[in-house]
Formats: C-alpha cells, structure tokens, sequence
C-alpha cells in the first residue's frame, strides 16, 4: 500500500528512471527495486518441479520459486486463473525487493500473454523465459505413471498437459516468443538441472 495515503493501488504507474512506483490517488513516488524475472516453465511432467527441488541454495544469489505453493482448489475455477497469476506475481515481486534474482517455475507462467496481463507485472523490468518440454510420447507415458489424485494421468487434463507441451515445441517459436528451451527427452535430472543452473547463470550475469 502507498507509505503516504495507505490506499492500496496496485495499478500504479512506474517511472523506470527512479525507478518509482507512483500512487494514482496522492501521487507518492515510492522507490523500489526494478528488476527482470526469471521463469523456467513447461508442461506438467517435464520436470520444473524436480528441477526447482534440485537447485534451491545451488543458483548462487537467485532464489527459486516453485508458483504452486501458493495454490489451492478454488483455482480450478474457470475465472480464478487471473487471480492466481496475480498473487503469485505480487510475491515474486515482493521477494525481489531484497535485491536478489527470482527464478520463478511454474507453468502457466511460461505463456508470456498470461504475464503481461497481469497488473502485477509492470513491476519487473523484463521477463525471460526458459521452457521445459519432451517428446509427446515420452510425456504421456510420465504422466500415466503419476498417482490418480495428481488429475493428470488421464482423460482431459492429461491431454491439455500434452497439448501444452506441443503448444511449447511447436507453436511458441512460430509465434516468435522470445524463449529458450531444454529437451529433457532423454536427459537426466541431474544434466537436465545443470542445463538449468547453467541458464540462470547467463541471465543473472546479463540482466543482473
């Protein structure tokens, strides 16, 4: 909330040259950190979880983030998936304040449509996508191996798992996304999550 007027407006405007977020009810300028984010996304089953348990205190001064933990049930309603992108952007953005990078997995967050919709994204300076993915087989047969109460090892949500997944191999890089990807096919865990560290590395190094 503004430290002057105490509204809470989170759709303030930025002046990127203080950087500021300035109140649209008193006109406040509050200074903060202005930085990019980091999202590693994919397809539920090409390993972003994994990856993110793998890699916490292993990404020098980046802190991970795993978006679920902030979900729950009431999510799974067709209109609350603005609400989620919403709340875990303010926490990201709150978790930025202490001046360290954010790796942010998760995978809504790699439709880069569904980030800068989102009020809470003017206060990043840039996003750079990282997209996990697989060959449709391979995902279909980690997902039938997932445990029934996960809701996706079969019927619907299986299938959008898997045409998320074709989304991210096929129609992202047509559409010109500026994204980069890892095919963990056939790769390890562990390469996999260096292929990763080593991702978040060149990006702290470059933006940061």
């Amino acid at each position: 909330h503004c430290s002057k007027c105490e509204s809470f407006r989170p759709d303030r405007d930025i002046d990127p040259a203080g950087p500021y977020a300035i109140c649209p009810v008193c006109g406040d300028k509050q200074e903060f950190v202005y930085a990019p984010l980091l999202i590693v996304s994919g397809a539920g089953g090409t390993g972003k979880s994994t990856i993110c348990r793998t890699l916490v205190g292993k990404c020098g001064r980046a802190i991970l983030l795993e978006g679920d933990i902030l979900w729950s049930d009431e999510y799974y309603q067709a209109d609350a998936t603005q609400r989620f992108l919403e709340s875990v952007l303010r926490m990201a953005m709150n978790v930025s304040q202490s001046g360290f990078p954010v790796v942010l997995f998760g995978a809504g967050f790699g439709v880069p449509s569904n980030i800068t919709s989102c009020v809470e994204s003017r206060y990043f300076s840039s996003f750079h996508y990282l997209a996990l993915t697989c060959e449709r087989s391979t995902l279909e047969k980690r997902l039938s191996l997932r445990p029934s109460w996960r809701s996706t090892s079969q019927g619907e949500r299986l299938n959008a798992q898997l045409e998320y997944n074709d989304w991210f191999r096929l129609r992202a890089p047509a559409m010109g996304f500026q994204m980069d990807f890892i095919d963990t096919t056939e790769e390890s865990p562990k390469n996999t999550a260096n292929s990763v560290r080593e991702w978040i590395s060149k990006m702290i190094n470059e933006y940061f």
